[in-house]
Formats: C-alpha cells, sequence, structure tokens
C-alpha cells in the first residue's frame, strides 16, 4: 500500500470485522463494512489475527466485492498466542507482541485483526498497539462496528459514563455477588456497566439478572446486532419481571430468550 508519509516503517491498521462470527446467518459485509475499510483491508497481507480460519474467511468475502492484493493462501498470518485468549493482553506485561510486528519494521504494512468488531476492545490485541506505538510504528484504526457502542447508543442508559467490565463470574453465588456490586456502583455514581457472555450461557446469565437486581435498575440487552434477527431491549427490572408474569412466552420469561446462538451484550443502571 502506499504511504501518505515518509516513515520508511510500514503502518498497523486495526481492522474491525463483521459480528456475524459463529452466528448460522451473515449479513452481507458491504452492509456493516465501509468501502473505505474493505478496500485497505483487501490491499493488505500482513496480519496479526485471533484466528487465522476466522481471518481466511472474513478475506474471502473482502475478496467478493474488492480484489486482495494477494491470495489467500498467500496471505501472511500470524495468531495470537493461546495464552493471550485466555488470560488476555489488555495490561502491559502481559505478552510481548514486538516479534510479531517484524514485518513493519521492514516497511510492510499490516493489519490487526479479531473474530469481530474492533480488534483490542472486548477482544485481544491491545498488546500489539502498544508494542506498535513503542516501536514508532504509526497506527490506523479502521471505522467498523462495535458492539459495546452499539448496545450502550440503543440502551437509554448513560452514555456518558460507562465500563465495560467483560465476563462475569459462571458460578450462581459468585454472579449474584457481582452483579450486586457492579449495580451499586450503578446506582451511585450513574455510570453504566456492560459485560457480555458466551453466547450458549446468554439465558443462565439472563435469569440471574432478573433474580438479582433491584426492581428499579434499567436492564438492557442487545444481541444479533447488524443481523435481521437482531434486537435491543431496554426496561426496568420490574417490567421486566411484570412481563414475564403476565405472559410466559414474552422476553424475559421464554426459555429461549434471549437466544443461546447469537452473541450479546448487556447492560444495567440508572
Amino acid at each position: 500500500m502506499s504511504k501518505a508519509n515518509s516513515n520508511p516503517m510500514g503502518r498497523l491498521f486495526l481492522v474491525p470485522a463483521p459480528l456475524d462470527f459463529g452466528c448460522s446467518q451473515q449479513a452481507p459485509v458491504t452492509d456493516v463494512i465501509p468501502s473505505k475499510t474493505l478496500i485497505t483491508a483487501a490491499g493488505l497481507r500482513h496480519w496479526v489475527c485471533e484466528n487465522a480460519k476466522s481471518t481466511r474467511a472474513y478475506l474471502k468475502r473482502i475478496g467478493e466485492h474488492h480484489p486482495l492484493v494477494a491470495p489467500i493462501q498467500e496471505q501472511a498470518l500470524q495468531e495470537l498466542p493461546r495464552a493471550v485468549h485466555k488470560k488476555g493482553d489488555h495490561q502491559a506485561g502481559q505478552f510481548d507482541a514486538r516479534p510479531l510486528l517484524a514485518p513493519a519494521l521492514a516497511g510492510h504494512d499490516m493489519g490487526l485483526i479479531s473474530e469481530a468488531g474492533m480488534p483490542a476492545v472486548a477482544d485481544p490485541g491491545s498488546s500489539v498497539v502498544r508494542a506498535a506505538h513503542d516501536l514508532g510504528i504509526e497506527v490506523v484504526a479502521l471505522t467498523g462496528p462495535v458492539s459495546l457502542l452499539l448496545t450502550l447508543a440503543a440502551s437509554g442508559l448513560n452514555g456518558q459514563n460507562f465500563a465495560f467490565v467483560g465476563y462475569l463470574p459462571q458460578d450462581n453465588g459468585e454472579r449474584s455477588q457481582r452483579l450486586r456490586e457492579l449495580e451499586s456502583l450503578a446506582l451511585k455514581t450513574g455510570q453504566t456497566q456492560l459485560f457480555i457472555e458466551t453466547p450458549y450461557r446468554n439465558q443462565a446469565l439472563w435469569q440471574g439478572l432478573l433474580q438479582s437486581l433491584q426492581p428499579n435498575t434499567r436492564l438492557a440487552i442487545s444481541y444479533g446486532l447488524t443481523l435481521e434477527q437482531g434486537q435491543n431491549r431496554s426496561k426496568l427490572v420490574k417490567d421486566w419481571r411484570q412481563q414475564a408474569h403476565q405472559d410466559p412466552k414474552a422476553p424475559g420469561k421464554a426459555k429461549d430468550f434471549p437466544p443461546n446462538d447469537l452473541p450479546a451484550v448487556f447492560g444495567i443502571g440508572r
């Protein structure tokens, strides 16, 4: 790719991916990813990725609209280590990503990509971005969907003061305690608390929310974002409970809500 500056090093592009990873249906990639992002990605052949298989699948989708600079089998893909997936790399010292950026030091533009959404936001990649800055490599974030912000915007919760707290404990007791802590913080400070769960545990988390939260806490959920079946819903906990009591098939009570096969983001606040 041509560069707009004289820096002999390549740049690191943060390439957003569609939010439909692992879903049975996919939205047209041109509906959810801007053309400039797709064109830029098509011009890259050096990648640091969360998963090589999903990256190749995404590149194939891009190639259907914009010619790739190199065939998929000739793309240079470096996966982040499994330890990064398990332990994370959002804090300094967890993983030294500098060796992964050798192509950029040699003058090649590179892409950083996760399986869905923006890399390094609720996904691995922060260590790569830090390393790029420390090495003097220009970092360029491309435009694309970020599920946390889409959820926040559609929730009616405080968008001026919010926090993403990742995953909650799986144990029922520990999860209830953590929810009460987050709820107390949200109600005291007005800070919206956002969190996620592995899709197949969506329903378990939802029931835990209805059982643990106070009646006047606002509870929002967005799932299947950017897909036709996607939903954004937000009510006070007492209203969720009342709806479930009046209609056993209503969202909040039905055993198939929220779907256990679609990524979801949950939010609580006032």
